[in-house]
Formats: C-alpha cells, sequence, structure tokens
C-alpha cells in the first residue's frame, strides 16, 4: 500500500511546484517580462515533463491520476497565493467618493500615493474622481487607508501596465 501512495505525492508535489510556477510566469508574460517568462517556463515544463514521464512509467496505478489532479488544483491555488502575497506591478484605482473627495487625496498624497482628481458627472450630479497609480504590494494598506475615510467610497481596481512617466508611489 506504501509503494502504491508514494507515487501519487510524488507526483501531485511536482505539479503543485509546475503549476504554481506556471501561475507565476503567466504573470510575468502579462507584464511583458519575457526574458524572466523565459527562464521561469523552462523551469515549469522540466517539472511536468518529470510528473508525466513518472505517470508514464506507472500507467497501471489509477492513484497517480489522481495525484496529477490534485497537484494541479493544490499548485492553482498556491500559485495565485505566492503572486497576490509578492503583488509584483501596478495597479490604477480610480476612487469616487460623494462628500470626502478631498480628505481622501490629501491622505493618498500624505502616503507619498499620486493621487489626480478629475472632474466628473453622476447620475445625481457632479462628483470628482481619484485616480492613482500604485504598486499592487500596497493595494490592501491603500484601500484600508481609503476605508478608514468614506467606508462606502466606489473603488475600482484595474491591473496597469505604466508605458512612461514618473510614478510617485514607487519613489518613497
Amino acid at each position: 500500500m506504501y509503494h502504491i501512495l508514494i507515487g501519487p505525492l510524488i507526483i501531485a508535489l511536482m505539479r503543485i511546484c509546475d503549476v504554481s510556477i506556471g501561475t507565476f510566469r503567466t504573470i510575468m508574460v502579462i507584464q511583458g517580462r519575457k526574458y524572466l517568462a523565459g527562464v521561469i517556463g523552462f523551469f515549469e515544463v522540466l517539472i511536468w515533463v518529470f510528473a508525466i514521464r513518472f505517470i508514464f512509467t506507472q500507467l497501471d496505478n489509477i492513484y497517480n491520476l489522481f495525484g496529477y489532479a490534485l497537484g494541479f488544483a493544490l499548485g492553482n491555488v498556491l500559485g495565485i497565493t505566492i503572486e497576490q502575497r509578492i503583488g509584483l506591478g501596478y495597479i490604477q484605482l480610480t476612487i469616487i467618493s460623494k462628500f470626502k473627495t478631498d480628505e481622501i487625496a490629501n491622505a493618498l498624497r500624505r502616503q507619498k500615493v499620486g493621487a489626480t482628481l478629475l472632474p466628473g458627472e453622476g447620475i445625481t450630479g457632479g462628483v470628482a474622481v481619484i485616480v492613482c497609480i500604485i504598486q499592487r504590494k500596497n493595494q490592501k494598506r491603500i484601500i484600508e487607508l481609503i476605508d478608514s475615510i468614506d467606508h462606502q467610497a466606489f473603488i475600482n481596481v484595474q491591473s496597469s501596465i505604466p508605458y512612461r512617466g514618473f510614478i510617485q508611489s514607487a519613489r518613497k
């Protein structure tokens, strides 16, 4: 019994590794970091080839297939968790507050976050829209700051790939 279960465990661990690495590689591709994505992809595929080789040498063990599927599922969860903790890249926050726009913008600026105010028109009249670009790793902290001032503020989060220019939050 021990011999039957060690194979699926090894396969699951290899799949957890290669899928986690693959998730991270995908983020690098999206951010345009092609050389880093290439290096990461090399290791991702190398681990995958070892896993699939192990399966094909032991096709009589059905549990290996379950180890493969379990490793894939857990690898997705782990890969996303790791990527969220690292928080590479930038995001754009768009913030609309009915009554506390200036207070939010000033608090962001005190935190060395560039905040651009734009005029807007809503269903109930004029509003001000705050736009800021921040490092993803700071997302939770900045949203908590906004919530502490106006917990009803509308906050939209979008991925952002800066093309050129100055980003205040990157120079803390």
